[in-house]
């Protein structure tokens, strides 16, 4: 199973003063159970990417893919293969529309075609992965919430559908640290339980390696680099810098310590990482 676009160009604004070429001939496949981040500066295309992946935007040339089902057909078929991409977009929580927590997450799935005897199911399911109680949540505002709290609803809403594929562009944004782990460990164990494909957009370095296993490096509506990400920031750090995407911190101080000697593993994805690579190198306990 996977989604693949073919040779997509989008262009917005087109025949107008404003017309901007958002992706230049864009392929690429992302198979069912991967972990993919995209990265790039703002304007490079990230958003624009994405929102081909479930048919959201159509390309002005090229084709888009669910195992093999062209997405941008108008057939019942199509709808049902887009269905299995769930969405979760930058600061999700202003998606969030219903009196409840409850009616917000069924949304999804009531349109869906789930019978409603099996709605309560589904949502006492989806909040119960996303660690917000039902019994305490459901009947209240999301607009009464803090906003880790409304996007774990909003996450919620997207999980209650059971998509094989989750994106999320920018999940992270404008939270604390708490609440921005909290979100990203519900994200890993959703991919865990489930095998789903995760699809990140960030413009945290340090969130693309700590949690992806493959980085899509897009700039001026390009694919730039596809590949893991201790290749591409070992490989290609220079060309980074020049098109605003900058190396993280451990793989910068990883690299000084193995030019100065030491024999520190390449697979680093966190700051805890490096610590037990620094140890292992040295011989520590």
């Amino acid at each position: 199973m996977s989604i693949k676009l073919s040779n997509i160009y989008h262009t917005y604004s087109k025949g107008t003063p404003f017309e901007r070429l958002a992706l230049n001939d864009v392929s690429l496949e992302i198979s069912k159970g991967e972990i993919v981040a995209i990265i790039g500066h703002t304007g490079s295309g990230k958003s624009t990417l994405v929102q081909h992946l479930n048919g959201l935007l159509k390309p002005d040339k090229g084709s888009a893919s669910i195992d093999d089902i062209n997405i941008t057909a108008k057939s019942a078929e199509a709808k049902t293969a887009r269905q299995q991409v769930g969405m979760v977009f930058q600061y999700p929580e202003h998606q969030l529309f219903a009196e409840t927590v409850f009616e917000d997450i069924a949304f999804g799935p009531r349109n869906k075609g789930f019978a409603e005897d099996e709605l309560e199911k589904q949502v006492r399911e989806a909040m119960a992965f996303v660690g917000l109680d039902y019994d305490t949540y459901a009947q209240r505002s999301p607009f009464q919430l803090s906003g880790g709290q409304m996007r774990r609803v909003a996450i919620a809403g997207v999980v209650a559908m059971k998509p094989d594929y989750l994106v999320l562009d920018e999940p992270s944004a404008g939270l604390d640290p708490r609440s921005r782990n909290a979100v990203f460990k519900e994200i890993m164990s959703l991919h865990k339980s489930r095998g789903i494909a995760i699809v990140l957009v960030t413009h945290s370095m340090e969130e693309a390696v700590k949690y992806a296993d493959r980085l899509l490096v897009i700039n001026t509506g390009k694919v730039l680099f596809d590949g893991t990400p201790a290749d591409i920031f070992k490989q290609h750090a220079d060309e980074l810098v020049k098109v605003g995407v900058d190396v993280p911190q451990v793989y910068k101080l990883a690299d000084l310590l193995r030019k100065n000697g030491l024999a520190v593993k390449e697979n680093i994805k966190d700051d805890m990482s490096l610590v037990k690579a620094i140890k292992q190198a040295k011989g520590w306990k």
